[in-house]
């Protein structure tokens, strides 16, 4: 089986597996993970399969969509031992979505070029215009308010806190986890892209309080 007709089937299957998500986590978001980490691999010579494959079910096995990380890390590998023969590509492909998880900023860093790639175009989409869009989407799926002046943003270094979706709202998740992004990208080029979006979160910040505060 070639590697364009793997894509084809693991994009099936990624539809089939996140289409009704609603939370900004859905097909949409992996297609755009997929897309942007091809990008980037262009530019710092990465692999190009194991960075598409990676950032196309790096979702699928996200704890927040299965009752635990290790039944979506099982759902994915017996996904890839379906399509894959080579074990050192799916052993690569599982240690990338493994380890490539915010988790409020914890974690280990990534082995491989191929990780830092995938890692830095899931990051990446976090960012920018659509960045805050998942973000407003995401509180409204998980009943967070847009915004309460009276409720500080949290210091999410512990992951049972980053988890917690009973507390924050929109606007603090921007200080809680998203402007702390672009520090944080593993390549060059990832870098050069994340220093456009965060700029433009900045501004839609400094414009979000004029008009909240408009009245006052």
């Amino acid at each position: 089986m070639n590697t364009s007709h793997i894509i084809s089937r693991t994009e099936d299957f990624v539809q089939e597996q996140l289409g009704q998500d609603t939370t900004g986590h859905d097909w949409w978001h992996s297609d755009r993970v997929r897309n942007t980490a091809c990008a980037i691999a262009a530019q710092e010579q990465a692999d190009p399969f194991i960075c598409a494959m990676a950032a196309l079910l790096h979702d699928v096995a996200d704890e927040k969509l299965n009752p635990s990380k290790e039944a979506g890390m099982g759902k994915v590998r017996n996904w890839l031992l379906s399509c894959l023969e080579d074990h050192s590509q799916i052993d690569h492909i599982l240690e990338i979505i493994d380890t490539m998880s915010y988790s409020g900023g914890g974690g280990q860093p990534m082995k491989t070029l191929e990780g830092q790639v995938v890692q830095d175009a899931d990051r990446l989409d976090a960012l920018g215009a659509v960045g805050i869009a998942r973000t407003f989407v995401f509180s409204g799926a998980k009943g967070r308010p847009m915004h309460d002046p009276g409720l500080p943003p949290r210091e999410e270094s512990l992951k049972a806190e980053y988890r917690d979706y009973s507390k924050g709202t929109a606007v603090n998740h921007f200080y809680e986890k998203l402007l702390k992004l672009k520090d944080l990208m593993n390549t060059s080029y990832g870098r050069k892209l994340a220093e456009e979006r965060h700029g433009f979160m900045l501004h839609f910040l400094e414009e979000f309080y004029k008009e909240w505060n408009a009245g006052s």
